[in-house]
């Protein structure tokens, strides 16, 4: 899977598990719509073992046109911040460290491949 995780690949994931994609895409569309709608009533959304989405306000800062390096204020705006639980980061740390060991692995069957040539 690449970086990058659409709605239509979250609700492909779920008709894998048989739910209809039909459901499966309102589930999808309705979990977001419950994580807007807290932001936009409390501005802080945790999601047990997964995170915590939060709003804050970022202030006036200045900023540079790139081509033109021009100064330009950059107005103050609402941000959503994302912080991940430890169960997340445990369970992300340890996944990284399987792949690790499985290429060491291959590479260690690679090694021995060649040696027998």
């Amino acid at each position: 899977m690449s970086g990058n995780l659409t709605k239509q690949a979250l609700a492909s994931s779920l008709a894998v598990l048989g739910i209809a994609k039909r459901d499966a895409k309102l589930l999808v569309e309705k979990f977001f719509d419950v994580i807007k709608e807290g932001l936009k009533n409390t501005g802080v959304v945790k999601v047990s073992r997964f995170g915590l989405f939060k709003c804050r306000n970022k202030s006036q800062r200045p900023g540079r046109n790139p081509k033109t390096g021009v100064e330009i204020p950059i107005n103050e705006r609402r941000v959503v911040t994302f912080k991940a639980s430890q169960k997340l980061k445990e369970r992300v740390e340890s996944l990284a460290l399987e792949v690790d060991l499985e290429e060491d692995i291959l590479e260690d069957q690679y090694q021995e491949a060649e040696n027998n040539i």
